[in-house]
């Protein structure tokens, strides 16, 4: 017998439903949710849920208004999808069949928001239990979006069609696999191409929407289909519907990336269509996706090309469409000055500790801060936001104004891109709407031709240039524009410019344009408006990355402006004010170790570092700036480190007893790794910034133990972790070797298992071998130090180390790091190595050739003729090899003379003879020591 529902638990039910979004009993609405979570594993459940979705005849008999229902029906639905997602394996198919004749019911409901639902119910089941698990649905929804039976309503058929959008989006490699010798998408196509040409506009729209999810990585399926489906792309770009269009716009621009010769024959016609559809003052989404279209164009080398002819249709369009919409022209003029507000919670975003470079031996000194690039999807699904909805970022939060990707950031990337990629010809377009709009008097005109001149500064600069000198003192009036977003864009744009400014060669040219570009950014810096601070702060950063060096001489007004900074700016603009301090610290560094420089500087770091919380995600952004002071610093930092250290050792304790308490107690949320990583970086600038009796100092204070937090780290399960454990470890070896020392019994057994590839994961490959890299960083340092004492572990790391140079897969600087630290083992270790040489040898040389000069190489060129001397006859493979790689080192000039004997010496000493170098058709070169100036010898 059919499953039917009970009155009383279906009444119950509907309660709880409405409980639950109730905002006015929190009381209620905390019982109800608790209620419908206990109920999501019984079966019965879920066909509660679908059979209210479905609206059955028993809920007339509840006497529900019309909006409660369509509110209670919609909680029904979001229900049953994350009951279905949770629990759907373990119920009965007979439950399960029962849910799927009622939400397929549910598209043929007259309000839109159900069938939405239905159709995400739908996927999500599909989702779970496969397309074979319901193999009669793909059928049933074609039959009812294509009208097969000639009675079907548009509301059904729109909501099958929305239906299959949702099951195409979610399930693209599914429906590409072979199932008893059939394609699904085969049969997929071919009929949703047919939909197309359905009356109405909304089931065109879908069909065309579900299309566009195969074109990104098309299948056979599609490239069979692709004359059809490029025929009824120029039907439909005529459709009276823009949101056909739409998607219209949206096919083309994934064909430019999958199938661009198919697109070149037609590129007349489509600059006029997207042209057109750009200029869809109406529809701003459908402008947007038009605008799309340059910017991929833009960015295939094998298209870019084929859009010179039509710059001068294309360059107006986009600069016509950098002018803010009327409502946000609104939203903007009706903001007053905020700075001295303090942030919302929302205005907060989270931190993350940005990506490091991973150690090199010819470089150890490597950069912390990351930069962020804009991301964003062409393949968005629909497109139309159902009612009530409100669009999101990535964060949930609403998206604002600066964060939303719109028609005016999209135009001004592509008018970027086809700067960079013609140059000269589109800033001869842009030249005149310059000219007209930089004094308009409409801010948003002159606001969209500030925009303008910063999009095509990178591409277009040799054509720009000799228009600088008056343009950039112009641009140096409007920081001072009433309308803050005037300054705001000002700021941005000088800073695309900075480039040219820092360069100036004449100190008259640089005290005309440089000198006032950076002190008009740095007194905007200071702006009531916190938005315009933090462009300008942004700009500044930039502009410091351009100058580098050139900044030495204004570091005092440039650290007083910082200070003051740090006095005025609320949380969020902190982040953007600790970009600047690092990059300065980055690029002049020891210019900073002035002392009054410090005493202005430092007071001010270290109050905001004392208000700072260990958990604060602030944290994260202060710990990395820190670490570029204190390497700028020297052991000028020391009298800081002092405070500074023990925190560092604070918050690495108190994350890993987090970490593992959340092992013991999987309820807890799991603490964010980048407390860890911050603070590990940190400490290795410090370590390397003071001298070693000071860094030692700090480390044997530290409570805990510094090795044993450190050993902890080298084996957490994050490679972020891990990597920066392991530069730790190598700064350790070099700075503070005579401490590190007693450990190395616990740490050196770690090391070998960290240099076992087998332990690399495949979906960490990546991040893995910049873990790898590190270690075999820190292992040559560390056998530096121990020297002979290494005996007892050699064997293992050569085994380790073998396995990293023979592999194919292995990025080079990690093979590099490799084989120096095998050549640095070699130093003291020879005996151990030399029954190994014949198995190594060639790799080493091949690798270790293009190394750059420096002490490393030098290093473990000498541990490896070490090695030689005890073993020439296995170089009989590699004579030529290893002779062209000595003949380099009779060029010494680069070399540290204090140095070289040893090296020079390592070579004289391996013997000709055994070598027989003369059948290598070589000479052996002839090596002294350099005369070092003043010697009498």
């Amino acid at each position: 017998m059919a499953w039917q529902p009970q009155s009383g638990p279906l009444q119950e039910m509907v309660g709880y439903l409405k409980d639950a979004l109730s905002g006015h009993d929190q009381n209620a609405q905390r019982h109800a949710t608790m209620m419908l979570g206990q109920a999501k594993s019984s079966p019965e459940t879920a066909n509660y849920l679908a059979y209210i979705l479905s609206d059955g005849p028993l809920l007339k008999a509840l006497g529900l208004d019309s909006p409660d229902k369509i509110l209670i029906r919609s909680s029904a639905a979001i229900n049953l999808k994350n009951t279905i997602k949770a629990y759907s394996k373990a119920y009965p198919d007979t439950n399960l069949v029962y849910v799927r004749s009622l939400v397929i019911a549910a598209l043929q409901d007259p309000a839109s928001q159900i069938r939405n639902f239905a159709g995400s119910v739908i996927s999500e089941i599909v989702q779970r239990g496969g397309i074979l698990s319901w193999p009669e649905l793909l059928p049933e929804l074609l039959a009812l979006a294509g009208n097969d039976r000639g009675n079907v309503s548009s509301e059904t058929q729109e909501g099958a069609m929305s239906a299959l959008a949702k099951i195409c989006e979610d399930n693209k490699q599914s429906l590409d696999q072979v199932y008893n010798g059939q394609r699904p998408l085969a049969i997929i196509i071919p009929k949703l191409l047919d939909i197309t040409s359905s009356p109405h506009s909304k089931v065109r729209s879908f069909a065309l929407a579900c299309i566009n999810a195969f074109l990104p990585q098309p299948s056979p399926a599609v490239i069979t289909s692709l004359d059809i489906i490029l025929a009824r792309l120029f039907h439909l770009a005529n459709d009276s519907s823009d949101s056909v269009r739409r998607n219209v716009c949206r096919s083309f621009t994934h064909l430019v990336d999958v199938q661009p010769g198919r697109i070149r024959p037609h590129m007349n016609g489509l600059v006029d269509f997207f042209v057109l559809q750009q200029r869809s003052t109406d529809d701003p989404d459908l402008a947007l996706d038009a605008a799309e279209f340059w910017l991929c164009v833009g960015e295939n080398r094998q298209l870019c090309e084929s859009l010179a002819p039509f710059l001068d249709k294309i360059v107006p369009v986009l600069l016509e469409s950098m002018v803010y919409e009327e409502e946000d022209i609104l939203r903007l003029e009706g903001e007053a000055e905020d700075a001295d507000q303090e942030d919302r919670a929302e205005d907060l975003k989270p931190q993350f500790a940005t990506t490091k470079n991973p150690r090199s031996a010819s470089n150890s000194r490597v950069g912390i801060n990351g930069e962020a690039a804009r991301d964003f999807r062409l393949d968005q699904a629909d497109d139309e936001l159902s009612e009530g909805e409100i669009e999101e970022n990535e964060e949930g939060s609403p998206a604002s104004l600066e964060e939303r990707w719109n028609l005016r950031k999209c135009s001004a990337a592509a008018l970027d891109i086809l700067a960079s990629n013609f140059h000269g010809p589109v800033f001869a377009i842009t030249l005149p709407y310059l000219n007209e709009n930089l004094r308009h008097h409409e801010w948003p005109i002159r606001e969209a031709a500030v925009l303008a001149v910063g999009a095509v500064a990178d591409g277009c600069m040799e054509a720009v240039t000799p228009h600088l000198p008056d343009l950039i003192p112009y641009l140096l009036s409007f920081l001072d524009d009433r309308e803050p977003t005037i300054r705001l864009i000002t700021c941005w744009a000088l800073g695309r410019y900075s480039s040219w400014a820092s360069h100036l060669q004449s100190p008259s040219a640089k005290q005309r344009y440089f000198e006032p570009m950076m002190e008009g950014i740095l007194n905007r810096m200071l702006d009531k408006s916190k938005k315009v601070q933090e462009a300008a702060a942004s700009a500044f950063a930039n502009l410091e990355e351009k100058a580098t060096k050139g900044l030495t001489p204004y570091c005092g007004p440039i650290i007083r402006q910082f200070v003051q900074c740090f006095s005025r700016y609320k949380d969020r603009n902190m982040f953007i004010l600790y970009d600047c301090v690092q990059t300065l610290a980055e690029h002049v560094g020891p210019a900073l170790a002035q002392q009054e420089l410090i005493d202005t500087l430092m007071p001010a770091m270290i109050q905001r570092w004392s208000k700072v919380s260990d958990r604060s995600q602030e944290i994260f952004p202060l710990l990395e700036c820190l670490s570029y002071v204190a390497t700028a610093l020297g052991d000028a930092f020391a009298p800081f480190a002092t405070g500074v250290f023990p925190r560092c050792i604070r918050i690495v304790h108190q994350s890993l007893e987090e970490y593992i308490m959340c092992i013991n107690n999987e309820a807890l949320d799991k603490p964010n790794k980048d407390f860890l990583v911050t603070s590990l970086d940190l400490m290795s600038a410090i370590i390397q910034a003071l001298q070693p009796d000071k860094g030692g100092e700090l480390v044997e204070n530290s409570q805990p133990r510094f090795f044993d937090l450190l050993l902890f780290c080298m084996e957490d399960s994050s490679n972020e972790v891990r990597q920066s454990s392991y530069a730790l470890l190598g700064d350790c070896a070099v700075n503070i070797f005579e401490h590190l020392q007693p450990f190395l019994p616990a740490i050196i057994p770690s090391l070998i298992q960290q240099l076992d590839l087998d332990n690399m994961k495949d979906q960490d490959i990546e991040n893995g071998f910049s873990v790898i890299n590190n270690a075999c960083w820190s292992c040559g340092e560390i056998a530096m130090g121990e020297k002979v004492g290494m005996g007892p572990y050699v064997e293992q790391m050569y085994q380790r180390l073998l396995g990293i140079i023979s592999n194919p897969e292995v990025p080079t600087s990690v093979n590099e790091n490799a084989v120096i630290a095998l050549g640095r083992l070699g130093i003291h270790c020879s005996p151990t190595l030399a029954p190994h040489l014949g198995e190594f040898a060639k790799t080493f040389l091949l690798i270790i050739g293009p190394v750059e000069y420096t002490d490393e190489k030098a290093d473990a060129f000498l541990g490896f003729n070490r090695t030689v001397e005890r073993n020439p006859q296995a170089m009989e493979n590699c004579l030529v090899d290893y002779f062209k790689a000595s003949a380099a080192y009779a060029d010494h000039s680069w070399f540290n003379g204090l140095n070289y004997a040893d090296l020079a010496e390592s070579f004289q000493r391996v013997s000709p003879k055994d070598l027989d170098y003369r059948d290598a058709g070589l000479t052996f070169p002839c090596l002294e020591p350099p005369r070092v100036q003043g010697s009498d010898t």
